[in-house]
């Protein structure tokens, strides 16, 4: 998986009653609650904050009475890219391929894209992909390239294969 450091904003209202000597601790609790864990398609997912520059005074909003912060943070980001081999567990097998859990994104493997002697058994419990030597089932390790990646403004949709050399089920 590959990990970037990067330097974001954020920008944060905080209602009139916050204002008062814990100012900075409402605004740092508020901006790991609202970013941490949270996708953004330009950017990816990010992971955790690292620390937060000083958000200075803010501006007071007219009509309202809350103050605008724009927040200056460096966090850990994680964003896919194509050709990237990565390791995951399978979270759902069915006969149109399976999903694949790698961190905070979802990896789907068309049965295109599993080896021709991989046969999907839809009578065993629970469903799986059989050979003669390997099984991919709901909780199997696999390692995994992917082949695409499509990105919306909140989540990263990804494709993956394991139909090349040392790809496949992790023992």
């Amino acid at each position: 998986m590959f990990f970037v450091k990067n330097d974001l904003t954020h920008t944060l209202h905080l209602h009139p009653s916050y204002f008062g000597p814990k100012t900075l601790e409402f605004i740092t609790q508020k901006l790991y609650a609202d970013v941490e864990g949270t996708c953004s398609g330009r950017f990816g997912y990010i992971i955790a904050v690292l620390s937060i520059d000083d958000p200075g005074s803010g501006t007071v909003l007219p009509g309202t009475g809350t103050a605008e912060f724009v927040v200056s943070y460096t966090a850990i980001v994680y964003k896919p890219f194509k050709g990237e081999v990565v390791d995951g567990q399978v979270n759902t097998v069915n006969k149109m391929g399976f999903f694949a859990d790698v961190g905070p994104l979802t990896v789907f493997v068309s049965s295109h894209l599993i080896p021709q002697d991989m046969r999907f058994d839809p009578n065993s419990n629970p469903p799986s992909f059989t050979s003669e030597d390997q099984i991919i089932e709901k909780g199997s390790k696999v390692r995994l390239k992917i082949v695409g990646t499509r990105v919306d403004a909140t989540e990263i949709f990804a494709i993956g294969t394991i139909k090349e050399d040392y790809l496949g089920v992790l023992d």
